[in-house]
């Protein structure tokens, strides 16, 4: 990087926007046209659910750019060397890749990184639509004297406009402080939090459009989803961890670790927070020590996570029929949970494949989103027997009988 290059320039800041506003009119124009003719709640909940896609897929993308070191490909922010696109940089560029051919600029790696900060762009884009529709369906229902069940507050869709611009902060600073390990990892833990939010207000929305009630379970279950959704987070955090200071390959065996049950390890190094990547508060280098340490807490605590998501899975499985929605988010956690496993043993047997690094990122979002799903759509009932939801099949049948 040019050293007189600014770390931030908002010279190709409207561009941007415009261009995250053209990318997003592609998803809004097959909203329109798939839900013409229908209610505005049913266009709301289309919009909602394609956001939701959008953004797992921004998500994964997220995860290939820093699999890939491609975080650093455009040293500023917004732009790439002052401009809208790689194209208008090239021989900032191709002076960059000539003097650093397998650094961070290239040619490669800055439109890996353009192409992310597009896609989020337009991501938020969307949540702006999804804050105006929201308004005008809570006005609406206003004028219109509803009864029943609210639809969904504002104030969802407000704080998640909010977390999507906080996410663009973090985003900036990653590039700003380099890669900083601290803030990759807030960055990766803000898009999964988005990613909930965005999957909480999706199934509130279908309720409000279908009239679903909530899925009656027992207090215990519930419980047993919050402790699994919790774990997973706190997993997720050491995933990022792991990654953002690449410490996958710290082992490279399994079960073991460096053919030891319990490696030299230091973990006060490890686990100093607040940091540059690759050294320690003091400016020394990291230890490999350290990155062992980093790695060996992941895998130990992965360990616990995939017991509980396979025993809450079972659970899951035994709440209903096949066709309880319970039932089938608990078959989507056991294969997620499978998924996690491959993935997990693939990138230090494999030596970090770089699919199996993404889907690793990307079974964790598909977690999140599942357990917040079968949080979102059931309530807690006194009964410690599961009542299957008001409109189902069976609660029709038992109430004719």
């Amino acid at each position: 990087m040019n050293e007189t290059q600014a770390l931030y320039d908002y010279a190709p800041l409207l561009q941007l926007m415009l261009l995250g506003a053209t990318i997003a009119l592609g998803p809004l124009a097959w909203v329109a046209w798939r839900s013409r003719g229908g209610a505005r709640g049913k266009r709301l909940q289309a919009l909602m659910v394609l956001t939701l896609f959008l953004t797992f897929d921004l998500v994964m993308f997220g995860a290939f750019t820093r699999l890939t070191d491609s975080g650093l490909g455009c040293p500023d922010w917004p732009g790439c060397y002052g401009n809208a696109s790689p194209i208008g940089a090239r021989e900032e560029i191709s002076a960059a890749q000539d003097a650093m051919p397998t650094g961070p600029v290239t040619h490669g790696k800055a439109w890996v990184e353009m192409i992310h900060r597009y896609l989020a762009s337009a991501v938020g884009v969307l949540i702006i639509a999804i804050n105006v529709g929201v308004w005008r369906q809570k006005r609406q229902w206003q004028r219109e004297g509803r009864t029943g069940d609210e639809p969904l507050h504002p104030g969802w869709a407000v704080a998640t406009l909010v977390w999507v611009c906080l996410q663009g902060v973090f985003g900036a600073w990653t590039v700003t402080m380099k890669l900083f390990p601290a803030i990759v990892t807030l960055h990766l833990i803000g898009g999964l939090v988005l990613l909930a939010l965005l999957c909480a207000q999706a199934v509130r929305q279908v309720r409000t459009v279908q009239g679903v009630q909530p899925v009656q379970l027992p207090v215990n279950l519930r419980w047993a989803m919050v402790a699994a959704l919790a774990l997973v987070w706190i997993q997720v955090a050491l995933g990022g961890w792991v990654s953002t200071n690449y410490a996958v390959l710290a082992c490279t065996t399994f079960p073991t670790c460096q053919g030891s049950w319990w490696p030299a390890m230091d973990f006060a190094q490890g686990f100093e927070i607040w940091r540059p990547l690759g050294l320690l508060k003091d400016g020394s280098h990291i230890g490999f020590a350290a990155l062992t340490a980093i790695h060996y807490v992941h895998r130990l605590f992965a360990y616990l996570v995939l017991v509980v998501l396979v025993v809450l899975g079972l659970r899951m499985l035994r709440a209903g029929d096949s066709t309880h929605p319970v039932a089938a988010q608990g078959r989507w956690l056991l294969a997620l949970a499978a998924l996690q496993l491959v993935t997990g043993l693939s990138n230090v047997i494999l030596d970090w494949p770089l699919a199996a690094a993404v889907l690793h990122t990307g079974g964790a979002a598909a977690l999140v989103g599942v357990l917040t799903w079968a949080l979102a759509a059931s309530e807690a009932s006194a009964s410690q027997a599961v009542l299957v939801s008001s409109n189902t099949p069976l609660a029709t049948a038992k109430a004719k009988a």
